[in-house]
């Protein structure tokens, strides 16, 4: 387990990752599998080793607001800030790609906080770069027509995948955005005859 912790979280010192080896449990989950739902109360911090997780809200009709993806080397902060308040989760959390994951049970974090200074730093960073996610989603929402919204969540798409070629239908996007699919594959269309992208069936190829 040291090498994969260290690989994935390499500002984490010596003594921080042992107290991992000696606490943490990692776990397995398959693409598609809810790993946070909304209203259940949160017993464990949840770090990616491996895979990719979507965060988002949920309605009481199912629609979903979109958040922000966890990768590799990253964790949930508003899962923590609901742990440590032990409040009820207020978002979802569901598996995209096949995930590995470290389980880290919710009393070490607050201790962890004092006794490990890269522990420390971490939790501060991921927050503090949640939080700009969130507010990046904000504003596009708040600010943005839905054609601009959909191009800042393609260039999203293609800086978590590293890759222009992204692998989901219109109506998952449609979905993401809170809007129709008849919305996104005419904004698509429309991009695709300004030479913005190239559509193919359940994956959109990005040009520019």
């Amino acid at each position: 387990m040291k090498n994969i912790i260290k690989d994935n979280f390499p500002n984490f010192n010596q003594l921080l990752i042992e107290d991992i080896e000696k606490n943490a449990t990692i776990k397995d989950f398959n693409a598609g599998e809810v790993l946070i739902r909304s209203g259940q109360y949160i017993k464990n911090t949840v770090l990616v080793l491996k895979g990719k997780i979507k965060i988002y809200r949920e309605d009481d009709d199912g629609n979903e607001f979109f958040m922000y993806y966890l990768q590799p080397g990253q964790a949930c902060a508003i899962s923590m800030i609901c742990a440590t308040k032990n409040e009820t989760s207020a978002i979802m959390a569901k598996v995209v790609e096949d995930a590995e994951v470290l389980m880290l049970p919710l009393p070490l974090m607050e201790k962890w906080m004092a006794q490990h200074r890269s522990w420390y730093e971490f939790v501060i960073e991921t927050y503090r770069n949640r939080f700009e996610e969130v507010l990046e989603v904000v504003d596009s929402i708040a600010f943005k027509a839905m054609d601009e919204r959909l191009v800042y969540y393609l260039n999203k798409h293609k800086e978590v995948n590293k890759s222009k070629d992204i692998k989901i239908s219109h109506q998952e996007i449609a979905n993401e955005l809170n809007t129709s699919r008849e919305v996104i594959s005419r904004l698509l269309k429309k991009m695709e005859q300004q030479g913005l992208v190239n559509l193919h069936r359940n994956h959109i190829e990005l040009i520019k």
